[in-house]
């Protein structure tokens, strides 16, 4: 298989949230001491820590998690830097020179580097986000998926969520909160984004890995 990377934040109690979602709990049901074995009481959002959005999450009558095939949730990816354009917005011109001509390419990776901010507030400030023209274009390709290192692919308190509508729209899922891109080669290599097989689900946390 290769070298194997693990794109995903570990899930936990003090993990950080998007603004106005419920921290996740987990609670120590049953302990090995006590009860002769050990098993959690999970309660979390279905967006929590690194996860991936399915179109029903801002679609009405969208694709859920159940709805598409799960080949779908992995295949060959990029990545793309685009934290030259911090506190601003991707333009067209630096996504359709990532993708034009990289035939076969099923997820762009949006390297903002905004993982390195995890835990912190400023995570949640500033990061770059697509334009709607850029949203747009990826719309019309032939990708299954769009992933970030940051909390969302639009500003945090976005009304509108144009980026989410114009990619999910398209029938594509997004993965976000992402981490380590910084460690993927310039080339393709293979990244997979597997969720929990939750029916009828508009997201779900992922182990995001990717190897090459």
């Amino acid at each position: 298989m290769g070298a194997m990377v693990d794109l995903s934040h570990p899930l936990s109690g003090s993990m950080p949230v998007y603004p106005g979602t419920p921290p996740p709990t987990f609670e120590r049901a049953w302990t090995v001491d006590r009860d002769g074995f050990a098993e959690r009481l999970l309660v979390m959002a279905s967006h929590t820590g690194t996860h991936v959005d399915a179109p029903a999450h801002m679609i009405a009558g969208g694709a859920t998690l159940d709805d598409i095939p799960l080949e779908r949730f992995a295949g060959p990816a990029r990545v793309l830097d685009v934290s030259a354009f911090a506190g601003g917005s991707i333009p067209l011109e630096a996504v359709r020179e990532a993708q034009e001509g990289r035939r076969g390419t099923r997820f762009l990776l949006l390297r903002t580097g905004w993982s390195r901010r995890w835990g912190s507030r400023a995570y949640f400030e500033g990061f770059p986000v697509l334009t709607a023209e850029a949203a747009g274009w990826l719309a019309r390709r032939p990708l299954w998926g769009v992933g970030v290192d940051a909390p969302s692919v639009d500003p945090v308190g976005s009304s509108d969520f144009a980026v989410h509508r114009l990619l999910l729209g398209s029938g594509k899922i997004l993965v976000e909160n992402l981490r380590g891109l910084e460690g993927l080669p310039e080339g393709r290599f293979t990244f997979s984004c597997l969720p929990l097989a939750i029916a009828g689900g508009d997201g779900s946390p992922v182990r995001a890995a990717a190897w090459f």
